[in-house]
């Protein structure tokens, strides 16, 4: 699906943001993970991106939660089963849980770390019950029991996890047995055009490279990460957003507003303003669309899984077929 965001602009706008504005130790936490992503930074970003301007800019851009989340639903639908209640892990304002209706449940549980966009948008305008809970996501199991959840869902938030392996099993954990697990994420070619276009600009420039765009999962990694995880009954799908801006100022303010500036452990806090001009026209040359925008893609990656149960279906083994399939073709 593609949009077009149109944004009316002065002819002349100088760039005044770095790519991230909050200083970040070079030493990650002393914990077993690797820490690829500073979750404190991350917070902040998110924080700020809401309370500026009273929060016009962050709903503004929630254009591809949005979508997802109503792509995210019309797959939820496909499940013939009215839950209790529902726990939307890494929720934001809660772009999946307004889109939850009474005859799909009765309540949704909202989990996120931060506070500010956790209750940015009031009950009202949620059709089931609501309950806020701030938390960090990597932390799940801190505020769920186990095994006492019927489903957990999370639309694009598992992207700045520390460790997606560890959280997908506290999310196993967590739900009963037969419970679902319903997701979304940012897949590993969101955002190519903005990725090789700041390495050209920046080696031609600067002689060098750096993070300014955080790594994502690959899609072929997705399904074993789940079976680790102890999920079965998998499902994993790919789908695309395509989103044509102005240009490419256009999409990073677009990026701060929704609190998705780079929070890599190490990062530049800055690029130079000729890098960025470059940037730029290299964007538009690339990638250039023939109205004059530019395209930027989000791949999403859909996942779905469940927690044994031993009243599950299962698939009958090999062999045991009744029909000879010569006989129905």
């Amino acid at each position: 699906m593609s949009f077009l965001r149109v944004v009316a602009r002065h002819a002349a706008r100088p760039w005044t943001r770095a790519f991230a504005s909050e200083p970040s130790s070079l030493l990650p936490p002393a914990t077993g993970v690797y820490q690829v992503f500073d979750r404190t930074t991350k917070r902040k970003q998110r924080d700020r991106a809401v309370s500026r301007d009273a929060g016009v800019g962050s709903r503004t851009v929630d254009y591809v939660r949005d979508e997802v989340a109503d792509r995210m639903m019309e797959r939820l639908l496909d499940i013939k089963r009215k839950f209790d209640t529902i726990v939307d892990l890494g929720s934001g304002p809660g772009h999946f849980s307004k889109l939850l209706e009474p005859e799909k449940t009765r309540k949704v549980l909202m989990i996120d770390s931060s506070e500010t966009t956790l209750n940015r948008d009031p009950d009202e305008e949620f059709e089931v019950e609501v309950e806020r809970v701030h938390a960090d996501e990597e932390n799940l199991l801190d505020v769920l029991s186990r095994n006492s959840q019927e489903a957990i869902v999370s639309c694009l938030s598992l992207h700045w996890v520390n460790d997606l392996p560890g959280v997908l099993v506290q999310i196993k954990e967590a739900l009963e047995p037969d419970g679902l697990f319903l997701g979304a994420m940012f897949g590993g070619d969101t955002l190519f055009e903005l990725r090789t276009t700041l390495q050209l600009a920046e080696v031609d420039r600067e002689g060098g490279i750096s993070p300014h765009i955080s790594p994502m999962t690959d899609t072929k990694d997705i399904s074993n990460l789940l079976s680790r995880a102890g999920f079965t009954l998998l499902t994993v799908d790919i789908d695309e957003v395509r989103v044509g801006y102005p240009s490419m100022w256009e999409l990073l303010e677009d990026l701060r507003d929704m609190g998705e500036s780079n929070a890599v452990v190490g990062r530049r806090h800055f690029l130079h303003r000729d890098t960025l001009a470059a940037a730029s026209a290299i964007y538009k040359e690339l990638h250039g669309n023939e109205d004059g925008s530019v395209p930027a893609t989000f791949q999403i990656i859909y996942m779905i899984g469940w927690k044994p149960s031993p009243n599950q279906h299962k698939p009958l083994e090999r062999g045991s077929a009744q029909t000879n399939l010569k006989d129905v073709l």
